[in-house]
């Protein structure tokens, strides 16, 4: 490490230093629903259905338990299941994937544009004039950008498929000013603590503009029930709870200011590592991504490892999402995909790295974090490493 940088502690998240602002509007909240009793779908869930439907520019909102169970409840809804294809990338979180098969059905992938990491809608074109039987598409808003939606609409309009939008990391995101989560017939939202409107634990929602969807994925999630023991589908316990509506209606109170926060940190990392000279891909925003709202700032990298590992050792925090893509998961191997089949996801897996961008990030952590970057790159360091 370059003598003129002072070791330091940057944690990837600091969930303690969000929250310490807000602590007593939380907690009083916390204390009202404890006084109220009513801990399972209060009037609480009811209002942040109510916020979130606006703030995603969607008719509907209906809570559920998690991000998770927000894919699952998407595909019951538009009647998925044994027998049926689901389109996806293969670079994302396991719930893209796992929900299509808890669903039944079988999950086919597409392979992603290696600048945005996002599917690539000629690689989902080409699937979909391929592969026969696809029901559903879900395209993943990754790292708080959207999807290239217009042709992914297009070609699932021409090939009679159905749009779920995976939102779990892009509340707030807009694709050519439209809302994530608003495109699709459905789209899905994670409330998990690391998000940037996170709970207290797990929670999800569902957005959509269909009257029908909204009330059957209001029944599905409470066991299919359309009136107390009268059950029209076969449905999931998904229920959110009052006490994490409470603490998601306060913590969304401050979501743009924390998402400004996050975009300056973005920029300024631009500013520090951009025209250096250094092998490092930087997070792209597209003409299309008009609001990326960075839930990780996310940079591509050769000796991705090495580079973890250094930072890691002089006290900096980062993660690898994700460092095995889902045609190679071994609970996916009947599906008979194989390595090379994605290679631009393959290479992502290899390659990428979440730098620390939360909020509460004062500028000369990143600082720190940059100079490490180029201290790494510029002295060697990732051939000793």
């Amino acid at each position: 490490m370059s003598p003129t940088l002072q070791k330091r502690k940057v944690p990837l998240l600091d969930l303690a230093a969000l929250h310490a602002p807000i602590r007593d509007e939380i907690i009083a909240e916390m204390i009202r629903v404890v006084d109220s009793q009513k801990f399972i779908m209060g009037d609480d869930v009811r209002e942040l259905e109510r916020l979130m439907a606006e703030y995603s520019g969607t008719r509907f909102a209906v809570g559920c338990a998690s991000g998770s169970d927000a894919l699952l409840l998407a595909l019951l809804a538009v009647d998925v299941g044994p027998g049926d294809k689901v389109l996806t990338t293969p670079y994302t979180f396991f719930a893209t994937a796992g929900a299509i098969s808890r669903a039944g059905a079988t999950p086919v992938f597409a392979d992603i544009d290696p600048v945005t990491f996002n599917i690539d809608p000629n690689a989902a074109e080409h699937v979909l004039k391929t592969v026969p039987g696809i029901k559903a598409m879900i395209p993943v808003h990754l790292f708080g950008a959207c999807a290239d939606m217009d042709p992914l609409l297009d070609s699932a309009n021409r090939h009679g498929c159905v749009v779920i939008e995976d939102g779990a990391q892009s509340i707030g995101a807009e694709y050519k000013n439209r809302k994530a989560q608003s495109m699709g017939q459905i789209g899905c939202i994670s409330f998990f603590p690391s998000k940037n409107l996170g709970a207290f634990g797990d929670g999800g929602m569902l957005t959509t503009n269909d009257p029908e969807l909204a009330r059957k994925l209001g029944s599905l999630r409470l066991h299919g029930t359309t009136k107390k023991y009268y059950h029209e589908w076969v449905g999931i316990n998904s229920r959110l709870d009052t006490i994490q509506a409470a603490i998601l209606k306060v913590k969304f109170r401050y979501l743009d200011s924390w998402t400004a926060g996050r975009q300056n940190n973005a920029a300024l990392y631009r500013n520090l590592l951009g025209g250096r000279d250094l092998p490092v891909q930087l997070p792209v925003e597209a003409d299309y991504q008009t609001r990326h709202v960075y839930n990780q700032f996310v940079i591509s990298v050769p000796a991705r490892d090495n580079l973890k590992a250094w930072l890691q050792e002089n006290g900096v925090g980062t993660e690898i999402y994700y460092p095995l893509p889902m045609h190679l998961q071994p609970c996916f191997k009947d599906l008979g995909y194989h390595e090379h089949d994605f290679p631009n996801s393959e290479a992502a897996a290899r390659e990428t790295l979440a730098l620390p961008v939360h909020s509460g990030m004062p500028g000369e952590d990143i600082e720190y974090v940059s100079e490490l970057i180029v201290d790494f790159y510029k002295t060697g360091a990732q051939v000793q490493g």
